[in-house]
């Protein structure tokens, strides 16, 4: 049987490169390749997205809606790690963990569209106790989200680490405060909640790691839980995922690095409070679980890999 081939269109940018990376010595596909003077070439581009069993989109919103037109036949598969297909009809979104049975909903899925990082933690944490009927739909959901500055792109970190950077980059910057941010509509819809939440993300001065909080009044919750019960809970909606995990509850207040889990595709969350309020806190890398290892994990399920293969554990 042959080995199917995948390309990554937008390998450039931060994500593809992230996802080359973890493709690049795995023998049980052909990666396919398009030569760095053709990268902007619609013609060269829709040759190889047609002749890929599975494609990367790592583009711009309105770059990655016209590469999905390129596409002239019924075989093709598709992985977007941009914003423009999260919410759209005839899409799967891909985070495994939210189903039963991923290998039945992304596995058999044609167009897949990745989780923005931000939307990841968020998700982690409420989706589920939302689909457990425990969070309500109208709860008034916070969430804070403090992330390294690799997520911004190659602009931004060429800003972060050049020798000429102001004094407002050494610092952590709020930003989103029009509480528009782009990832509120997939947190959402995903999330099954009738409100966006109040999110406002934070921009610091270190490469990569993310940590997302939600925070929540226990008192609202249905059963009422304390923080320690709402950790049980997670732990056992979590159970057996490779990828995702549930820190043991501590009773003693402690410092949550954001960069904790630097340089994984792994996601773990954090149950913090007391019997009437608690925040969950989910750390991860942006450019793993929060991107690049997020895409490859669903490519495995689509073509039925096992699916941790390539990623870092």
């Amino acid at each position: 049987m042959s080995k199917p081939k995948v390309f990554i269109d937008g390998q450039e940018g931060t994500t593809g490169l992230q996802i080359h990376e973890r493709l690049a010595g795995r023998e049980d596909i052909e990666l396919l390749v398009i030569a760095p003077d053709k990268r902007k070439d619609l013609t060269e581009r829709k040759k190889l997205i047609n002749a890929a069993d599975l494609v990367f989109l790592c583009l711009p919103d309105a770059a990655a809606v016209e590469a999905v037109g390129l596409i002239e036949n019924s075989r093709t598969r598709v992985i977007d790690a941009s914003t423009a297909h999260r919410t759209a009809p005839g899409w799967v979104y891909g985070f495994p963990e939210l189903y039963k049975k991923p290998e039945e909903v992304i596995g058999t899925a044609r167009f897949v569209a990745n989780p923005g990082c931000h939307a990841t933690g968020f998700l982690a944490s409420a989706a589920p106790l939302v689909s457990m009927r425990i969070l309500p739909r109208d709860y008034p959901l916070t969430c804070c989200s403090l992330t390294g500055y690799s997520g911004g792109g190659k602009k931004m970190i060429a800003q972060y680490e050049s020798k000429e950077k102001g004094e407002e980059l050494c610092s952590p910057r709020v930003y989103g405060t029009t509480l528009k941010h782009k990832h509120l509509p997939e947190m959402q819809k995903i999330s099954g909640l009738d409100n966006p939440p109040v999110f406002t993300p934070v921009v610091d001065d270190y490469y990569k790691g993310m940590a997302t909080t939600i925070y929540i009044h226990n008192r609202y919750l249905v059963g009422q839980p304390t923080a320690k019960e709402l950790s049980l809970i997670l732990m056992a909606y979590y159970a057996g995922q490779p990828l995702v995990s549930v820190a043991p509850y501590m009773e003693e207040p402690a410092y949550l690095a954001a960069n904790a889990l630097a340089g994984t595709d792994k996601l773990e969350l954090t149950v913090s409070g007391h019997e009437g309020q608690s925040i969950i806190t989910a750390r991860f890398d942006n450019l793993g679980k929060g991107a690049s290892g997020a895409a490859v994990q669903n490519m495995n399920l689509m073509l039925g890999f096992e699916e941790t293969r390539g990623l870092a554990l």
